[in-house]
């Protein structure tokens, strides 16, 4: 096969590729790496012949390109995470293998970013609804977001301040006011512990309440 023409255009990743068999595609070069991509302008030249497995090669780079294209589409519309992202362009027919080095090359530049998301998700979630920290954390896992990703967001948030602000907000929503006797304020110390508020906070608002 004939590498008919190669267009480098304004950018210096970005190859335009016509083939002896009528393909035309654009890659950037860096989806091959270990594939000499290091190497390109050398290995591939106008009128050079290259190997079945070589043109495999370039179009699996321009497939990569592709996805990544999607990929910034769907970003510019709202902020997206990984496993969304990954699961949206399964669903578009891009093959594994493409997603993840499109995907990688995004997170290399922070244009997707799974802690940010997980911390934008977070306030304005508590815009509209008073949580515990245990509920967020399980909604933002049930969202697609590493376990790790999850607890830093919710960690960088939730400061001593911020906290208070959602126990408290949290037990004027169900009503969880505590009693005076020393079993309700147990069941109501262990309720808040369950759901992930520390002792730190939890211990500040009994200090505060007038018995």
């Amino acid at each position: 096969m004939t590498l008919v023409s190669i267009d480098s255009g304004s950018s210096a990743e970005l190859r335009r590729i016509k083939l002896s068999d009528g393909s035309l595609f654009s890659l950037r070069i860096c989806y091959l790496a270990g594939y000499g991509g290091e190497d390109f302008d050398r290995r591939f030249v106008e009128g050079g012949e290259i190997s079945t497995g070589e043109a495999g090669v370039l179009r699996f780079a321009a497939a990569c390109l592709r996805a990544e294209r999607t990929a910034l589409r769907l970003i510019a519309r709202a902020e997206q995470t990984v496993p969304g992202l990954t699961v949206k362009l399964k669903r578009r027919g891009f093959e594994g293998s493409c997603i993840l080095a499109a995907l990688r090359r995004l997170e290399e530049l922070d244009i997707v970013n799974d802690r940010r998301f997980a911390a934008l998700w977070i306030q304005s979630r508590l815009a509209r609804r008073a949580e515990s920290p245990r509920r967020l954390l399980t909604a933002l896992r049930s969202r697609g977001i590493g376990q790790e990703d999850a607890e830093a967001a919710l960690k960088c948030f939730l400061n001593f301040q911020n906290e208070s602000v959602l126990l408290r907000g949290y037990i004027k929503k169900h009503r969880l006011f505590p009693l005076a006797e020393q079993a309700g304020a147990r069941s109501l110390k262990y309720r808040l512990k369950y759901e992930g508020f520390s002792s730190a906070v939890i211990q500040d608002y009994w200090e505060e309440q007038e018995w």
